[in-house]
């Protein structure tokens, strides 16, 4: 489908194909989506946002009733849904799309439970643990599901549990790295991992997977390693980890997304890292004299635009590289 669309747009912009001819070409090509493909486009949406409705509508439904409600029907509402979930997941599995929406109202509503047991019992445990618990408990059926809606899911849960335990304990994990950047270099840590196994998984064992997942990986890994680079300038510090680290990861990034899986997105995101991180670096050393302020302001935008018009330059001849 792509490459038909590639081959018309470049008759188009050859001027093979007279102007008045694109639409029929477009039908000839089977471009547009047909009347079926949009019944089975409606159907698959309303299916999705049926499952997601009835297991925020559990949340709902008790938040908005919980005067009224003692403790046993609040327990009994969850558990009565995601039992109903499980059961659907089990018996759906001749239809795979039922099979994941089932799946993943019952992951759902697990957070839900837990995050009730927590009112209703007040036990007492740290923000956390919910977080934590939720991904420990779901974690056979995302691995059975193969489902990478759930994988991105339960690799969200233990970003937020990292999150939320550093701000609960401060440095209680911080042993090989400084405690105020502690927080980033382990999610540095689990999300380049989760992005290299994903990458593993799809060349070496077979997994399926669209690249959207990879892409929200690699987001993750980046805006945090960008972030410690960034952290580093401004604080002026002596040598640091992030100084290798940094351009290990560029390289890496380059390397697998540019010469052996081409991803210009990912590419580009790098290229964003980078002119934010030149940016910051100039910055630092420019501005600060109030003699140099107007100037150095100059200076900076014109850098900030030849690195961008760069970027964009090189970007769009990666792309005819990619496309021809």
């Amino acid at each position: 489908m792509a490459s038909k669309r590639r081959e018309l747009v470049s008759l188009i912009e050859q001027g093979t194909l007279p102007p008045e001819q694109v639409a029929r070409a477009v039908d000839v090509a089977e471009l547009s989506p047909s009347s079926r493909a949009w019944a089975v486009l409606i159907d698959r949406l309303l299916l999705w946002l049926g499952g997601l409705a009835l297991a925020f509508a559990v949340l709902f439904f008790i938040a908005y009733n919980w005067a009224e409600m003692g403790r046993w029907p609040r327990f009994a509402l969850v558990q009565v849904a995601l039992v109903l979930a499980a059961g659907v997941a089990v018996w759906g599995t001749t239809r795979r799309l039922i099979f994941k929406v089932a799946i993943t109202a019952a992951s759902l509503l697990v957070g839900v439970l837990l995050a009730l047991l927590g009112q209703v019992y007040q036990t007492g445990a740290d923000p956390w643990q919910l977080f934590f618990a939720w991904a420990v408990l779901t974690l056979p059926w995302v691995w059975v599901a193969r489902f990478e809606v759930l994988w991105v899911l339960w690799l969200g849960l233990l970003n937020v549990s990292l999150w939320l335990y550093f701000d609960t304990w401060g440095g209680a994990l911080d042993i090989w790295f400084i405690s105020s950047d502690a927080i980033f270099w382990w999610l540095f840590a689990l999300n380049t991992t989760a992005l290299a196994v994903w990458e593993w998984g799809l060349q070496r064992r077979g997994w399926r997977s669209s690249r959207w997942g990879i892409r929200l990986l690699a987001l993750g890994s980046g805006v945090t390693v960008t972030f410690l680079m960034m952290t580093w300038i401004v604080n002026s510090a002596s040598f640091a980890p992030t100084l290798v680290v940094y351009p290990l990861w560029l390289l890496a990034l380059y390397s697998m997304y540019r010469l052996w899986r081409p991803d210009l997105l990912l590419v580009a995101g790098g290229c964003v890292s980078v002119i934010s991180v030149v940016t910051l670096l100039m910055a630092r050393f420019l501005i600060g004299k109030d003699e140099w302020q107007a100037g150095s302001m100059l200076m900076l935008a014109l850098v900030v635009l030849a690195l961008g018009a760069g970027a964009v330059v090189w970007l769009k001849r990666l792309h005819l590289e990619v496309t021809q």
